[in-house]
């Protein structure tokens, strides 16, 4: 049995059913009549994805973390093509932490990342449908007394083709839950797909714009405290003495006590913690980052990319080829640290009991914070319950090997003996969380006579995201992180000397994957480059690039899409120029062109970006569209404004006044266009986001002949 209930924004209750051991928190999307008033609804478990309800309500349970990017829509329409359910009838839930809902590429791990949601339940969620639905017309047929194959599913019903009878899902919900689940199903042929490609408003919207649906921050329970933590103002540092005694004065303040992340002020409510943290006194151990700088850092990077490092890829000979070449060009890049700066700041609710521990949180890693809160509450695995909450952005901010917002809120649950709540604010995400890598790329290429590249050297260095966590086997293979170099060693063009090596460092800045990851920082370097080589050898950059795709028909397609819908060659309006990029990231191929203007104190203005994007077989177009400018949004923040900066040992950002992000008047028109492809779906949430830099830079270029080569732009470079 389970109990929809009504709940507002602010207030709330813990509602759903043991599912498979796992207690399900639920969104009501929407609520259905009987729910609204009260009635309790019977429902039966079909598989661990779907459970149906007397009241024909369809209960899909998904085992991906929503944040923004529209899964708890996208994945539903798998399950609904194959279901053949009503999806006025449909309501999510999130999913327990539990083997049946480990990511099917991941192994055995729960979680949401590398947009790899619909691709990784492509036919998971299908199957799922499928199996449910011949469930369904199995129990009608015993019921009716017919062949099954005289049945057929129909907006939740099934129909028997010769009386005509018909029952509704829910009237056959228990006595199909009995059957024995269908070893092998059929999938339907694309050809017939109802739901699958067409358009679907998001389930999730409107409780989002009621305020109704319920984000981490908003969970509640009875007798919860409300806790902040300082912590050490220098990576790496640590408490050397701390006097409470003024924090506790404050009143509301329950506790202080000092936990391995900092000291951590619990109150009744968050303004009192605030005060409390305002009033301690803490002397800092700063230990050997204090002095810390983005200067030294970068002179030890320039220096680094002048020496060899680990072969990443290498064919042929690109250092003869060069030295033979007919015209070398040669460039430097760098891009700064960059915080994931999400509308919703971290927050962590734990309740821990002798025997329990139930965790409220907006997470991408579900098994990972699980297990890490079992390790340090001293319980086992299956002791430990996670609520995936709604959350407000993610850009793998959310997904951190260390669990470090979870396992800090553990460690004041277990320490205050009471239900506990922390809340990150965002100078405290801003100043003490994870961030994408600095990073700085030396690359030169080799023409011959007719301006062809006949040779490519690409050196970079940065830190690796994945070392030093369980991640690493992984990802790192002969020395290199794959994903310091993705979109550096398997770039698309038709030069037959490459050699691309890496050099990792080894500095105490904690870093994460950042929306995009590797190709966040390749993809500018590259595109930039190949726009620079296009320019030396008199060449369009649109034609140059083509000329070197070869074989590669996917990123010519998006290619000479977008400089179609640009109108690439037409004459702009004066003060304007265009620049253009192609990259593939996450299965995904994108072409971005960009036409921008620059004012005379070098205040940059994207007017407009054209998109066009090849995912594969596309589920909601909507949500594909709704990605791209989202992407192309978040990838203009980091291009025009993002740069997390240290002096001694400190950062020099806080908050979005020092780390703008872009803002509605400066949101560029966007014209996304989707290439129908019969290939399985790919990526969407992240692919968006790499083309934009070089697009933009190489649209300065053709308006002022300056080259950008360093992120985020600087006005006073362009000044007139």
């Amino acid at each position: 049995m389970s109990r929809i209930v009504k709940i507002s924004r602010r207030d709330f209750l813990k509602t759903g059913a043991l599912v498979g051991g796992g207690l399900i928190l639920g969104f009501s999307l929407p609520v259905t009549e009987a729910a609204a008033k009260g009635k309790a609804v019977a429902s039966f478990l079909q598989n661990a994805f779907i459970r149906i309800g007397t009241d024909d309500t369809v209960t899909i349970i998904v085992n991906k973390s929503e944040m923004g990017q529209g899964v708890y829509t996208a994945l539903p329409m798998l399950i609904a093509e194959e279901l053949e359910c009503d999806w006025s009838k449909i309501r999510i839930e999130s999913a327990p932490v539990g083997p049946e809902y480990n990511h099917t590429e991941w192994g055995p791990l729960q979680g949401t990342g590398g947009s790899s949601s619909v691709r990784s339940t492509w036919n998971q969620f299908r199957k799922a449908g499928a199996a449910a639905r011949t469930m369904l017309m199995q129990a009608a047929a015993e019921t009716w007394k017919v062949p099954q194959d005289t049945c057929r599913a129909e907006k939740g019903f099934v129909i028997n083709g010769k009386s005509k009878k018909r029952l509704s899902y829910g009237a056959l919900a228990e006595r199909a839950s009995k059957l024995e689940p269908p070893k092998e199903v059929v999938l339907k042929s694309p050809d017939k797909f109802k739901v699958i490609g067409r358009p679907t408003k998001r389930l999730d919207t409107p409780g989002k714009v009621s305020g109704k649906a319920l984000f981490g921050i908003d969970a509640g329970v009875k007798g919860m405290l409300i806790a902040v933590v300082e912590r050490p103002p220098v990576f790496g540092g640590k408490v050397g003495s701390f006097d409470a005694g003024k924090a506790k004065k404050v009143a509301g303040v329950v506790d202080v006590l000092q936990v391995p992340s900092g000291v951590a002020v619990v109150a009744s409510d968050f303004a009192s913690a605030e005060k409390g943290r305002e009033a301690l006194e803490i002397k800092w151990d700063e230990g050997e980052n204090a002095g810390l700088s983005t200067a030294k850092m970068r002179n030890h990077y320039a220096e680094l990319s002048k020496t060899p490092g680990t072969v990443a890829k290498k064919e042929g000979d690109a250092v003869q080829k060069l030295a033979g070449a007919a015209k070398t060009l040669s460039a430097e890049f760098e891009v700064p640290y960059l915080a994931h700066a999400t509308m919703e700041p971290l927050n962590c609710l734990v309740d821990l009991r002798e025997d329990s521990c139930e965790i409220w949180t907006g997470t991408q890693f579900q098994t990972v914070d699980r297990n890490t809160a079992a390790a340090i509450a001293g319980l086992k695995n299956e002791q430990v319950k996670i609520h995936t909450m709604l959350l407000g952005g993610g850009f793998g901010r959310r997904a951190n090997p260390r669990s470090d917002f979870v396992s800090e809120a553990v460690h004041i649950a277990k320490g205050v003996k009471r239900p506990v709540k922390v809340i990150w604010t965002r100078e405290d995400d801003m100043k003490g969380g994870f961030y994408r890598p600095m990073w700085y790329d030396r690359i030169s290429a080799g023409l011959d006579e007719k301006g062809t590249p006949v040779a490519w050297r690409h050196t970079i260095v940065g830190q690796s995201i994945v070392k030093g966590t369980f991640f690493e086997k992984s990802f790192v293979k002969n020395g290199i992180d794959g994903t310091s170099v993705e979109g550096a060693a398997d770039i698309p063009y038709d030069i037959p000397n490459i050699f691309v090596d890496l050099h990792t460092t080894d500095i105490s800045v904690p870093v994460l994957w950042w929306r995009s990851v590797g190709h966040s920082h390749t993809a500018f370097v590259v595109e930039s480059f190949i726009d620079e080589l296009a320019h030396v050898s008199g060449k369009d950059p649109f034609e140059f690039r083509m000329g070197l795709l070869g074989k590669n028909k996917r990123h010519k397609a998006v290619l000479e899409l977008a400089a179609k819908k640009a109108e690439w060659g037409n004459p702009l309006p004066e003060g304007r120029g265009r620049g253009i990029a192609v990259h593939s990231s996450f299965g995904s191929y994108v072409a971005e062109v960009a036409e921008v203007s620059v004012d005379r104190k070098g205040e940059v203005t994207v007017h407009k970006v054209t998109c066009v994007i090849d995912c594969g077989r596309t589920v909601n177009p909507s949500t594909v569209e709704a990605q791209m400018e989202s992407a192309i949004a978040f990838g203009l923040s980091a291009t025009l404004f993002g740069e997390i900066t240290f002096k001694d040992g400190r950062i020099e950002q806080s908050n979005f006044n020092d780390y703008p992000v872009l803002r509605m008047r400066e949101m560029p028109k966007v014209d996304v266009s989707i290439i129908s492809s019969t290939e399985s779906p790919q990526g969407v949430g992240e692919p968006g986001v790499p083309p934009v830099a070089p697009a933009v830079c190489n649209a300065i270029f053709s308006l002022t002949g300056k080259r950008i080569r360093s992120l985020p732009i600087k006005p006073e470079e362009l000044k007139a």
